[in-house]
């Protein structure tokens, strides 16, 4: 099934496989590409703000993950991390960071490890980011989501929702949409 969004620009991280990348960022307005920290990552700056989109490891994500990160998922989840936190960090202004992460922050943790959990809260802490999707659904039952967007801690957030990815009844991921509204 094909997806498009009309009217804005898609800005690609680097290839996963032959017909896909890691992540993305769609911008409806006009948007200033800038260099990715992380092959995983992909980040572009709009009216100020910089947005990144990535993927985090997962247990096994070893087979497919980018060779820059090496070690078991703990270590790989450290080692993207710190090259993501050189890129956050210098942000002409504002972060709105999300993705894949690949951790639950809260709860049983299932897909990452409690280390790498501890690693995305410090540098959320150190950008002064605020997740609020760490508390919603993952698509598994008893679970919780394991992919967050993050903004600055000076904004708030007026919703916060989980939107399921399916339609006429069948799944098109195991990840579902989540959608932030936020006022700076």
């Amino acid at each position: 099934m094909a997806f498009a969004l009309d009217g804005g620009a898609l800005h690609r991280s680097a290839f996963m496989t032959a017909t896909k990348s890691w992540a993305a960022v769609w911008s409806k307005g006009a948007a200033v590409p800038s260099p990715s920290p992380h092959s995983a990552a992909a980040t572009v700056v709009v009216d100020g703000v910089l947005l990144c989109s990535c993927v985090l490891p997962w247990r096994s994500a070893r087979p497919w993950w980018p060779a820059e990160d090496l070690g078991d998922v703990a270590a790989m989840t450290t080692s993207a991390l710190r090259r993501l936190r050189v890129g956050l960090l210098a942000a002409p202004g504002p972060i709105v960071w999300g993705g894949d992460w690949n951790h639950a922050l809260h709860e049983r943790e299932v897909a990452g490890t409690n280390h790498g959990r501890g690693e995305i809260e410090k540098l959320c802490f150190e950008l002064k980011l605020q997740i609020p999707t760490e508390h919603l659904p993952h698509a598994k039952p008893n679970l919780l989501s394991i992919d967050h967007i993050a903004l600055p801690l000076a904004w708030h957030v007026t919703d916060c929702r989980r939107v399921v990815a399916t339609t006429t009844g069948k799944r098109l991921s195991d990840h579902d949409a989540f959608i932030v509204d936020a006022r700076a």
